[in-house]
């Protein structure tokens, strides 16, 4: 899970939320430089970080009884494998995404080196049995990360005040892209990579003002009984560039 510190206590905002938020990006996406297995990308996208339910999760509080943000956690193999293992029902272009994401995120924890190099050897049956080409899924895979990095620059708070310019990530074009927010609060993006001119992104969060809880028990309890708050962000065009 995401959690932010704000003035009225933790934000949490669950990693499918932050996945569907990358989806919601991904969408809006050029037609003609979307990857030819457009839908399956996007299905990936959506369902990248859906690893576990962290709420199913006994590890969501740290020393101090505060809510365990996702950068403290690590390699989870029995995760990871249930998570491959659903997107292997679906199309084994998927699993090479999620393959690909796995790599990305704990390739140099020396703790998933064993998997990483089992995934390498899976991934050569997997491109046969789906027909795709490595360089395929590679640039599938970068817009992918692209999507998942604006997302979390978003569900994370990072966006700067007084129009400064924040890097998001490289694009499938090797191009790299920039954003500000404007004085409506529209999220102006540089150079322009989707197909509408303008759209809106939409997520959920929870708020919860107690700061430290004495066990799992009671924090499960507090984010059930949390009420939900809807997120409205427009990310549009520079119509000066």
């Amino acid at each position: 899970m995401i959690v932010n510190y704000t003035d009225a206590g933790w934000q949490i905002i669950t990693q499918r939320a932050h996945g569907l938020v990358s989806a919601q990006i991904c969408a809006r996406w050029k037609h003609a430089l979307q990857p030819v297995r457009w839908l399956e990308t996007l299905i990936a996208t959506a369902e990248h970080d859906d690893v576990y339910n962290e709420f199913d999760d006994g590890n969501l509080l740290n020393a101090n009884g505060g809510p365990v943000n996702f950068k403290m956690t690590g390699f989870r193999r029995e995760f990871c494998e249930r998570q491959l293992t659903m997107a292997l029902t679906k199309s084994r272009y998927i699993a090479l995404l999620i393959a690909r994401h796995i790599h990305f995120v704990h390739g140099q924890d020396p703790a998933a080196k064993e998997f990483c190099q089992a995934l390498k050897k899976m991934e050569k049956t997997w491109l046969l049995e789906s027909g795709s080409t490595s360089q395929e899924v590679d640039a599938a895979y970068e817009l992918l990360e692209f999507c998942d990095a604006f997302s979390l620059l978003i569900c994370q708070g990072l966006i700067q005040p007084e129009q400064r310019k924040i890097e998001i990530s490289n694009g499938p074009d090797g191009s790299s892209y920039t954003f500000f927010m404007a004085e409506d609060g529209a999220l102006v993006v540089e150079s322009w990579p989707f197909e509408p001119n303008e759209f809106k992104i939409f997520y959920e969060s929870r708020t919860l003002s107690q700061l430290s809880f004495k066990d799992v028990r009671s924090f499960k309890k507090a984010v059930d009984l949390a009420s939900v708050s809807n997120h409205e962000l427009t990310i549009r065009k520079n119509n000066g560039k």
